[in-house]
């Protein structure tokens, strides 16, 4: 890979984890303050809103533009070949970053027919929100849960094949148990999770 390319990759990593981190502080900001309360709804609609916006100028300006001027590609064991993370890669290896910070901000993808078992829905919770928002995309599943003494707000937002890379991928891939995914089709889930309370 170029170092332009490295470069493009660090900076959108790094600008990635800086805007998450600004909606947690906003978070612990309005905490302090009850009256002026973000409600968790919309901090996870927050969180997702640039989630989103950071994969698409991912896939856009870095994956679609080195691919057209022939310097690297994205591929699946990008760590091994030298190649850039593909899109879904890039939104997982966020979520990895952003837990090694121990705010207990965890987000990542899911499906009900993952590539990976481990990218499956990992609580009754999180499978019933794949399948409505399978159904109903236009509206995230939300709900609360607790462990280990803190109060957790989780939103499940309907995450669509908006690139051929996404639909070719997950229809060649040998663990794949779907391959009829078009552009647009819904493939699962973003699943922002956030704590609500402590730990006493």
């Amino acid at each position: 890979m170029s170092r332009n390319g490295l470069w493009i990759v660090a900076a959108g990593v790094a600008g990635f984890v800086a805007a998450i981190t600004y909606w947690v502080i906003a978070l612990a900001l309005a905490e302090s303050h009850k009256a002026e309360m973000v409600s968790p709804e919309r901090v996870t609609s927050f969180i997702h809103a640039v989630i989103d916006a950071n994969r698409a100028n991912y896939t856009q300006n870095v994956v679609d533009k080195l691919h057209n001027q022939g310097v690297v590609e994205a591929l699946e064991h990008w760590k091994e070949e030298k190649g850039l993370p593909l899109p879904a890669q890039f939104l997982l290896e966020s979520g990895r970053l952003v837990a090694q910070k121990d705010m207990k901000l965890s987000f990542r993808l899911a499906s009900l027919t993952p590539i990976y078992v481990w990218n499956g829905p990992n609580s009754e919770f999180e499978r019933r929100g794949l399948e409505v928002v399978m159904k109903a995309p236009e509206k995230p599943f939300t709900g609360f849960y607790q462990q280990a003494g803190v109060r957790y707000f989780q939103g499940i937002y309907a995450d669509r094949a908006v690139s051929e890379s996404c639909v070719s991928c997950h229809n060649a891939h040998v663990n794949s148990p779907r391959r009829d995914y078009k552009l647009n089709d819904i493939m699962g889930g973003v699943i922002v999770t956030i704590p609500i309370s402590e730990a006493p």
